[in-house]
């Protein structure tokens, strides 16, 4: 994989996450770790943040999820994942589908969880989307069926 593509990976599992990241924030207002993971993400795709300080971004933003329960938690590692994806790239699918499980949690409605996956499907740079939606198709049964359709 081509380092820009990992740097596109790493942006957009940190714009997943960030749509998702208000459920933690509700419930722990003072506490920055996991948005703090997802702007090293962004840092990291851009160049301005290494990878180690990504990394521990990441520990601290799981950390918080333990903290909390329910959406909260799954918001929570969603933003770890992000930064997690500079360490790994295939984290980028820990984003997505944390934020899925958020939504799903957070809401009742079978179309918001439909309308969430269709953004971020919409939302993937186009030089990694074949990349994505393969490795969707590959790891399906990990991610309990969530990217059906991608």
């Amino acid at each position: 994989m081509a380092p820009t593509d990992h740097r596109l990976l790493a942006a957009w599992a940190a714009d997943c996450s960030a749509r998702v990241l208000p459920m933690f924030e509700v419930e722990r207002p003072g506490d920055s770790r996991p948005a703090d993971a997802v702007a090293a993400a962004r840092a990291w795709a851009t160049g301005q943040c290494s990878m180690a300080q990504a990394r521990a971004a990441a520990v601290a933003a799981h950390a918080a999820a333990r903290e909390v329960q329910g959406s909260a938690t799954l918001a929570a590692r969603a933003c770890g994942h992000a930064a997690a994806t500079a360490h790994m790239a295939d984290h980028e699918l820990g984003a997505a589908f944390y934020a899925l499980q958020a939504m799903a949690y957070a809401s009742a409605s079978s179309d918001d969880l439909d309308a969430e996956r269709a953004w971020q499907l919409r939302s993937l740079p186009q030089p990694v989307t074949d990349l994505v939606r393969s490795d969707m198709h590959l790891r399906a049964k990990k991610f309990r069926g969530v990217f059906e359709g991608a």
